[in-house]
């Protein structure tokens, strides 16, 4: 049963994000508060006219802040936004799937704070600070559920409890399966941030390379062009020491000279960068093999994660219908202790006239 001060709230928003919590010691990092993306929902309370933002993962709640005026969200990139709550002395940070989404929650968390504004100025004598209550762990459904049904027969010692076998093997193999959900979803979680990098890596080196490829063939040209000055250089050089003192002066010669060792260092060293460009390539290459081994361990775990989940489900049905059999099962013994209330009643009944025919 949820708490009765849930019944007061009403939602009148909800999205789905990625929750964490800003690091106490460090205050820098940002710790996952869940495994995957939870519903966050804003909640209005009429009674009280305030507003909470309330998000649960698993059996707790991983997110009960109350808004005030004071509070603003800010955006620190396309898809992730935080906003700090000084009562719960911490940060909150949602990751979101698509920019929409975030714009969706900011313009929200802007609505409510003003409302938050104007419900304070119209009654000063209310502190909306003072509104966040405690939500109620969905473990006490848990708890009658799991818990033996009790019954009383003529009287209240007389107790009739279940067999608890079968709950305790469906109770372990769905906390087993869980476990392994769980591990299996921090493994997704740490390929997938590796996938990113990588991913990252090879969007920023396929740029080099395709600037390298264009820089290749320009220095390419560049380089026929000094060839064919250094050939024709030197071939005037040759000239002019055929002709001897018919040429041009020595002067003359030593700048062509000159020009020729100038062009060859430069020749030099473009082949250098042709041959670092190369070595580069060939990192490429490497990158691109671990990101495809990567893109093949993520796969593998999807595929885990999706029996696992299969495995949960068919659980949760052999759960649900021992359940039934179970309703079923304390249905029947209900109806047969009515029954033989009913006997014993008759029974009681022929004994009191028995008695009586006897003193007659």
């Amino acid at each position: 049963m949820f708490p009765h001060h849930r019944e007061r709230e009403q939602p009148i928003f909800s999205t789905r994000a990625h929750v964490f919590q800003i690091d106490p010691s460090t205050k820098r990092n940002w710790i996952p508060a869940s495994k995957h993306a939870v519903t966050v929902s804003f909640f209005y309370d009429a009674n009280r006219n305030g507003y909470r933002i309330i998000s649960v993962g698993g059996t707790k709640a991983i997110i009960n802040c109350s808004i005030t005026p004071s509070m603003t969200f800010t955006k620190t990139s396309q898809k992730f936004g935080q906003w700090a709550d000084s009562r719960a002395n911490t940060v909150y940070g949602l990751g979101f799937a698509t920019e929409q989404q975030l714009h969706q929650f900011s313009e929200k968390f802007k609505e409510v704070k003003d409302a938050a504004r104007l419900a304070r100025e119209k009654s000063q004598d209310k502190d909306l600070a003072n509104t966040a209550l405690t939500i109620a762990a969905p473990q006490d459904l848990l708890d009658d559920l799991q818990s033996p049904p009790v019954m009383c027969v003529n009287g209240p010692e007389d107790k009739l409890f279940r067999s608890q076998s079968a709950d305790i093997t469906l109770s372990s193999e769905k906390e087993r399966i869980k476990k392994m959900l769980s591990e299996g979803s921090i493994c997704e979680m740490n390929l997938e941030a590796e996938l990113f990098t990588l991913q990252d890596s090879n969007t920023k080196l396929v740029a080099a390379l395709h600037e390298a490829n264009a820089n290749v063939e320009q220095w390419k040209k560049q380089l026929s062009a000094y060839q064919g000055e250094t050939e024709r250089l030197r071939e005037q050089v040759v000239e002019l020491e055929a002709h001897g003192g018919h040429g041009p002066s020595d002067l003359l010669k030593d700048e062509l000279t000159q020009s020729l060792e100038e062009l060859e260092a430069l020749l030099k060293a473009k082949d250098e960068e042709i041959h670092i460009l190369q070595n580069k390539k060939a990192d490429y290459h490497v990158l691109e093999h671990e990101r495809d081994q990567a893109i093949h361990r993520l796969q593998e775990m999807e595929m885990r994660n999706t029996d696992l989940e299969r495995r949960i489900q068919n659980t949760e049905q052999n759960l649900n219908n021992s359940l039934e059999d179970r309703d079923r099962m304390d249905n029947e013994l209900q109806r047969a202790i009515e029954i033989l209330d009913i006997k014993i009643f008759d029974l009681n009944d022929l004994r009191q006239g028995l008695f009586k025919l006897i003193d007659k």
